[in-house]
């Protein structure tokens, strides 16, 4: 609904059903509440939070849900850092993902919408006002998480689910509690090459990817921008952007940001979904390691046999400058 920050997505598969039905069945979704309090500590981002998130209730923990987000935390995110959260909601299988409409959202859209007239102004806030949750309305699932602490995250694995902190270290297979999370975890290392307890900070990365439908944003390539300007790409490593539209692609250029990046060694592709799946030919080898600003790590999802780690902006591009995969709150990041 306009004025509220909403994501709904579906696959490949109910693409398919679509096109041969023109119909998709789904049954009633149940609610979840996820409250966000404190403040995201500098560094820190919308992905970062959703990447903790997910890793917290798993890939399937929303299954069947339409997820609410609230608190002070989701308040201060920007309507794009809302964007990437509601977004990559699906990797948790939810069905959608809101946010209450405020002033920050509401700003957002009018001046997106010039034409319209005093009277539809009015009608319209007075319309928002509504698409928020009753004081006493009663979710199905809660969870509550405190922001204070979130670090950058990335993942290990090849499920969105399997992510730890850019400080923490790639679990081991007997410290799952089930047998089928045993296995799960014995196939991702054994696909990603990692050594169980090891640190994912440093490990060696060949290709960077900013982009995708959850961080191919104007504020997604500001904050590359900021980390990499004055600064080169390093050697051996190959760094692509492909932007969310059109639209995020001429106002990039417009202020800049294209020139540093290309500076830097950055390719500067058209908008579309590229390597986020292997698209066209936007294809990663066997073996290849890619920071990626994309939602999911799935086996082979950036070519056959290729490895994909999930990150924000910023730390895809610390990991473009560094060869490796970094801390970005390490580096010295100018404004762009």
């Amino acid at each position: 609904m306009i004025g509220e920050v909403c994501e709904k997505s579906i696959g490949t598969s109910e693409v398919e059903h679509v096109l041969a039905t023109q119909t998709l069945v789904y049954r009633m979704a149940k609610t979840m509440r996820i409250r966000v309090d404190g403040k995201l500590p500098a560094g820190t981002t919308a992905k970062d939070l959703i990447l903790m998130i997910i890793g917290r209730i798993g890939a399937q923990g929303a299954r069947g849900y339409v997820v609410e987000y609230c608190g002070s935390a989701i308040r201060e995110l920007s309507v794009e850092g809302r964007f990437t959260l509601c977004n990559m909601t699906v990797e948790a299988a939810a069905r959608g993902a809101v946010i209450a409409p405020d002033a920050v959202s509401t700003d957002y859209v009018l001046r997106r919408a010039p034409d319209m007239d005093d009277a539809q102004r009015a009608a319209a806030l007075a319309y928002w006002e509504t698409l928020k949750s009753d004081p006493e309305a009663k979710f199905d699932l809660d969870f509550v998480f405190d922001a204070n602490d979130i670090e950058p995250y990335v993942t290990w694995g090849t499920s969105p689910d399997q992510v730890v902190p850019v400080s923490g270290c790639i679990p081991f297979p007997e410290d799952q509690m089930d047998e089928a999370d045993q296995r799960s975890v014995e196939r991702a290392l054994s696909y990603t090459h990692l050594t169980p307890g090891s640190t994912l900070e440093g490990t060696a990365i060949q290709h960077v990817f900013i982009g995708s439908c959850t961080n191919g944003r104007i504020e997604d390539l500001r904050a590359v921008a900021g980390v990499v300007k004055g600064k080169k790409v390093a050697n051996g490593v190959r760094a692509r952007v492909a932007l969310g539209s059109g639209a995020v692609k001429t106002q990039a250029e417009r202020e800049g940001i294209a020139e540093i990046l290309t500076a830097a060694g950055f390719e500067w592709r058209q908008p579309g979904c590229s390597m986020c799946l292997a698209m066209n030919d936007d294809v990663l080898a066997e073996g290849i390691r890619c920071a990626s600003t994309t939602n999911r790590n799935f086996e082979g999802r950036q070519g056959r046999g290729a490895i994909t780690h999930l990150m924000s902006p910023a730390m895809a591009a610390a990991a473009a400058i560094t060869g490796k995969i970094t801390d970005g709150r390490k580096l010295e990041i100018e404004n762009a």
